[in-house]
């Protein structure tokens, strides 16, 4: 009498599955809650005449998080509804900075609060010109700053700070679990500047949630064989080189494509704005999920990734001009950048992956990541996507 092979129950994998199902909780739920509500502030140190100048840029909208500025609650902060607490505002933004030259904490004195207009509204700009006591040349002296405004309320509000000093630029991105940024001549050699980009990139990409999904969307049916069934009916694939050769595809033009752009418009050669970009990647995101839905054969997942990479790569260039790329050291920052990209697409690949494999035989795998997983994806993007040309609050 033969046998039947035995399918290995489910509950052999429940780590697998608890570890998947926490990723795309974790995923989909940031995704929802914080669908790039998160917001920046601008940070520049210069020194225009000689004396060390300190400003801070927030949108009036984070603002109003705070201090409730609205007073007449027609929807809208206005300078006149913010300049009247200005006392208020001028102790709160000195109590979530902190300069230090030299290891002496600097005085920051009184602020000088203005209205100032970006591509994205109205913002509220401070500025200080810091008294740091027994410090002669403060081009030379290692400067550290410390911010600390708005995480409490947004936990993934960033700080861009840009450095512009005589012989010495620089830049640092800082957040709750890096608020504080050390700032010295040493730190503008090339190797030091390529080191601390890597960072930068990294970190992008695992904040990145529209960048996450879109990636995990490409790669959600490698370890399936494609079918003219429907997805939920296609077979698990049994040999581990083709799934590998079909991630290797998806995240080679992924990277290939995002370069291509990033370098072109960090450049200046091409410079789409903002209000194109935003939506488009949020629509690459609904496209990428459909086509798991669809089980498009014919459109293979690495074309979608080179395609949607150009568009990707615009996204990254405007963190990278956010930042403020130190001209001395471009060639360094950018590089540093890219590879920081990878790095940190790579280590979503190596979490997801193994899990993908281990539940590919699953129905869960099928009906709940593949087909539930792209259907909720789809809707994330279109909320995205309308939230992004204005659309929806």
């Amino acid at each position: 009498m033969s046998r039947q092979p035995i399918r290995p129950p489910i509950r052999q994998h429940w780590r697998a599955l608890l570890g998947l199902l926490a990723l795309m909780a974790g995923l989909l739920w940031s995704g929802a809650a914080q669908a790039h509500s998160s917001s920046n502030s601008y940070l520049t140190l210069s020194a225009p005449k000689e004396s060390l100048t300190l400003r801070a840029d927030l949108h009036l909208r984070d603002v109003d998080l705070i201090f409730d500025l609205d007073a007449d609650r027609d929807g809208q902060v206005t300078w006149g509804e913010t300049h009247m607490r200005r006392a208020e505002l001028a102790s709160w933004l000195d109590q979530g900075l902190q300069l230090s030259a030299a290891g002496q904490k600097c005085q920051l004195g009184v602020a000088d609060l203005q209205a100032s207009e970006h591509a994205d509204g109205t913002y509220l700009s401070a500025q200080w010109t810091p008294d740091c006591p027994g410090v002669s040349d403060l081009s030379s002296a290692p400067l550290t700053l410390r911010y600390g405004l708005m995480f409490d309320q947004d936990s993934l509000h960033r700080g861009l700070l840009k450095v512009d000093l005589p012989g010495f630029q620089s830049s640092a991105l800082l957040s709750p679990e890096r608020p504080e940024a050390q700032l010295s001549q040493a730190d503008s050699s090339a190797w030091r500047v390529f080191g601390r980009y890597i960072v930068e990139g990294v970190w992008h990409i695992w904040i990145g949630i529209d960048h996450i999904v879109f990636l995990l969307s490409l790669l959600v049916l490698a370890p399936l064989q494609p079918s003219r069934q429907r997805i939920t009916q296609w077979p698990a694939a049994q040999q581990a080189k083709p799934v590998l050769i079909d991630v290797l595809a998806v995240v080679t033009a992924f990277t290939v494509a995002h370069s291509f752009t990033l370098g072109l418009t960090i450049l200046g050669w091409l410079t789409p704005p903002p209000d194109l970009v935003e939506p488009a990647i949020a629509l690459s995101v609904v496209l990428a999920a459909l086509n798991n839905l669809l089980g498009i054969n014919s459109l293979k997942r690495w074309r979608l990734a080179f395609v949607f990479g150009l568009v990707h790569g615009f996204g990254f260039a405007s963190v990278l001009l956010d930042l403020g790329l130190p001209a001395s050291a471009l060639v360094a920052a950018l590089g540093g950048f890219n590879v920081g990209v990878e790095l940190g697409q790579l280590a979503i690949v190596l979490v997801f992956l193994p899990i993908a494999w281990l539940l590919r035989r699953t129905r869960f795998y099928r009906w709940v990541v593949v087909a539930g997983g792209s259907t909720a994806i789809v809707v994330l993007g279109l909320v995205w996507t309308l939230e992004r040309v204005g659309w929806l609050a």
